[in-house]
């Protein structure tokens, strides 16, 4: 299917060619019909990817200090391939569209096949979206009045928080959609609007609306018009529907407003405030956020959790149901707001009048109609010439599922330099899927993970999805017969993990012997080698001291929701649990984890001691309360009156070692292309998985438990 996509390295704005995203429970899957251009966003994303990378820096000064710590602490090069990756990475533009449901995920109720409703999708033929973030279209609204919902629905959120009453007035400054739009709102509330723009043609349009009009490319005076606009009171309300970095807009709106009066901002500009504009009149000033309330809450959105209608009456759904209330009735005027259309496969000519000073509003893109979904056809997409060889089980042609940073500029790397044969590339919505697999030379790009399973020729099954997700895809890949590579952690629970196991001993019965590999790359790198080694002729028990500024991560980020992250310990820690385990070569004897509480109960920091059967004891200090300009990883070795000190995987130093001293790698290496390397090798040659399964199981199992105490 054919889906808009800009690139932040190049500027570029093309359409191209991916596979149509899966549906998956509690959302709809959406044929578009019609999709809007939205001037303001899209205009300063597109004006953002063509600038320089100067200009990219200047825009974003907190992501160059983060870039900056990055190289003190882990290397240039490190750094700046991880940089690459991001620019690299094309983006989906749009979230304005319309179309007809084609598939309807569990859970979901209220929709069925063949409704047509608006919906946040992108610009592309096919889209998934939130059931939470689409509305039913009534049948007198076109599509191309449709199309304007979501953008409607900012204008919405934005007029509800001036709480505007009859008889009020309002100014509005800026006459782009959002403000042109708000004014229609405005006037069906009963307000008198004023409306404050450049653009004589805008202007005319607000005046078509009912609304008096200020022409600023005339040097009328925004200031003596409002007053005399309102009676000589000071208008009630303003609206900031505008995209500038100055400030002169906000102070004006406060010299504008009466005592009392309120402010919201609905777009962007400049926020160097005179306490005193406000101070005087107490003023409120408040910032809109997008459609609404659920806006940005992943509860919502993502998991479809709706908010009970009797503490919040208007969410972005209802919010949407409003706009298409409002164009049923004839209240809202999109027709005279759309300026130009252009078929899905022009939609680089539409960006190119977007960027151009030739005057436009409402940019529309058209879709050709579909009314079913040939899956084979559309999930599945070939990026590559190379035609089947048939090769044979055991020759190490890989399947990945998931697309993401990690997997993108880490893992699929390291499986092509270690002589993987790259097969399929699978990601939910197919855009990574695309990027990384034709940069790295997969045959396919998909967005269905089944294809990996059934295929024939692929032997290897590489998951670097969310972490729920892996105990699922590691039972699947077993029952296939298919070796796994499966990046940490291996499961969520200890029920997940029995299930884990009993599926690999029955996967052991079949003709083939796959194998069972975690990502714990630790052990594996150059520098953990040298550990070992020298580790090897210790006779007496060793104390581990490993410490990780691993830095905070917000509440709702989805690692730290126990059901699809499983928390940090989980999630991250058993790596260092792995490491140790290695290193000390014993079993883990028992275990104790203290965590340190927060006043809004327990934080990402805790400390784990580990007791070896061999005598040996370790202790992880994973710590989120620290400060990233620091190093990340840290350990410590003290034994028979010697030390080794493991400085973030880029130096080694020895103290009382008669033969060492000191060992530097010329850039960070924390072992994933070594570990990849030993896995894949491991698969053609019929010899056992790098790391044991009894040493998987059990470093698993303590993560798990460990994080079940911290609760």
């Amino acid at each position: 299917m054919k889906q808009v996509l800009q690139y932040l390295r190049t500027g570029e704005t093309l359409v191209s060619d991916v596979p149509a995203p899966h549906c998956k429970p509690g959302h709809l899957r959406v044929a578009n019909s019609v999709s809007l251009v939205s001037a303001g966003t899209e205009r300063m994303l597109v004006d953002f990817a063509r600038g320089s990378v100067l200009s990219k820096a200047m825009q974003q000064p907190e992501r160059v200090r983060d870039v900056l710590n990055k190289i003190r602490t882990d290397g240039l090069l490190t750094t700046y391939e991880a940089v690459s990756t991001k620019l690299d990475l094309p983006m989906a533009l749009g979230y304005c569209s319309v179309g007809r449901v084609l598939e309807v995920g569990a859970g979901v109720e209220g929709f069925a096949k063949g409704d047509r409703v608006a919906s946040n999708g992108a610009h592309a033929e096919i889209v998934v979206v939130p059931w939470t973030l689409a509305s039913i279209v009534p049948e007198n609204v076109s599509d191309e009045s449709a199309a304007f919902t979501a953008l409607g629905a900012v204008a919405v959120q934005g007029v509800r928080l001036a709480s505007p009453a009859i008889g009020e007035c309002f100014a509005v400054t800026g006459l782009g959609l959002v403000g042109l739009l708000a004014v229609q709102i405005l006037r069906a509330n009963g307000c008198r609007v004023l409306g404050i723009d450049i653009d004589p043609s805008r202007l005319q349009l607000a005046r078509n609306f009912g609304a008096d009009t200020v022409d600023l490319s005339r040097d009328e005076d925004p200031l003596s018009r409002s007053l005399a606009f309102s009676r000589g009171r000071g208008v009630d309300g303003v609206l900031l529907t505008l995209s500038s970095k100055s400030s002169k807009s906000v102070s004006n709106a406060a010299k504008m407003c009466r005592k009392r009066g309120r402010i919201v901002l609905v777009g962007t500009t400049g926020l160097e405030l005179n306490r005193a504009d406000f101070y005087e009149k107490e003023i409120t000033f408040q910032v809109s956020c997008s459609y609404g309330p659920g806006r940005h809450d992943p509860q919502y959105e993502d998991a479809g959790r709706d908010y009970p209608l009797g503490y919040v009456r208007w969410t972005e759904q209802r919010n949407f149901e409003a706009v298409l209330d409002m164009l049923s009735q004839r209240q809202l005027d999109t027709t005279s707001l759309t300026t130009h259309r252009y078929q899905i496969e022009e939609a680089q000519a539409a960006y190119d009048v977007l960027a151009s000073r030739e005057p436009s509003l409402g940019i529309l893109l058209r879709y050709p109609e579909r009314l079913t979904v040939d899956d084979a056809a559309l999930q599945l997409k070939r990026i590559s010439p190379t035609e089947s060889s048939q090769r044979a089980i055991g020759s190490g042609t890989a399947g990945f599922i998931g697309a993401g940073n990690y997997g993108g500029r880490i893992l699929i790397a390291a499986f092509k330099q270690a002589g993987a044969n790259l097969h399929t590339i699978v990601s939910a919505k197919g855009v990574s899927a695309v990027h990384h697999g034709g940069r790295l030379g997969f045959r396919f790009a998909s967005s269905d993970a089944e294809q990996i399973f059934a295929e024939p020729e692929i032997d290897i099954v590489c998951i670097a999805t969310r972490h729920d997700s892996h105990a699922e895809y590691v039972q699947k890949a077993l029952r296939a017969g298919k070796s796994i590579f499966v990046e940490k952690p291996l499961a969520l629970n200890l029920d997940q993990l029995k299930s884990i196991e009993s599926a690999f001993l029955a996967s052991r019965q079949g003709q083939t012997q796959p194998l069972l590999m975690v990502g714990f790359n630790r052990r594996f790198a150059p520098l953990s080698v040298k550990i070992k080694s020298l580790l090897a002729a210790v006779r007496e028990p060793k104390s581990f001291i490993m410490t990780i500024n691993a830095g905070s991560v917000p509440k709702d980020h989805w690692v730290q929701n126990p059901e699809i992250g499983g928390g940090r310990l989980i999630g991250e820690a058993c790596h260092f649990i792995d490491f140790l385990r290695h290193l000390a070569g014993s079993p883990i004897r028992d275990f104790h984890v203290t965590p340190l509480y927060g006043p809004a109960g327990p934080a990402q920091s805790a400390s784990i001691s580990l007791q070896f059967e061999d005598g040996s004891f370790g202790v992880i200090n994973y710590l989120a309360n620290g400060n990233r300009e620091y190093p990340k990883e840290r350990l410590e070795i003290y034994t028979e009156g010697k030390i080794l000190v493991l400085d973030n995987f880029r130096s080694l130093t020895g103290f009382g070692w008669p033969k060492f001293s000191k060992m530097r790698t010329w850039r960070q290496n924390k072992g994933q292309a070594e570990c990849v390397l030993a896995f894949v090798t491991a698969v053609k040659t019929a010899m056992p998985s790098p790391i044991p399964l009894p040493e998987l199981l059990e470093v698993s199992r303590i993560a798990i438990l460990a994080a079940q105490r911290t609760t």
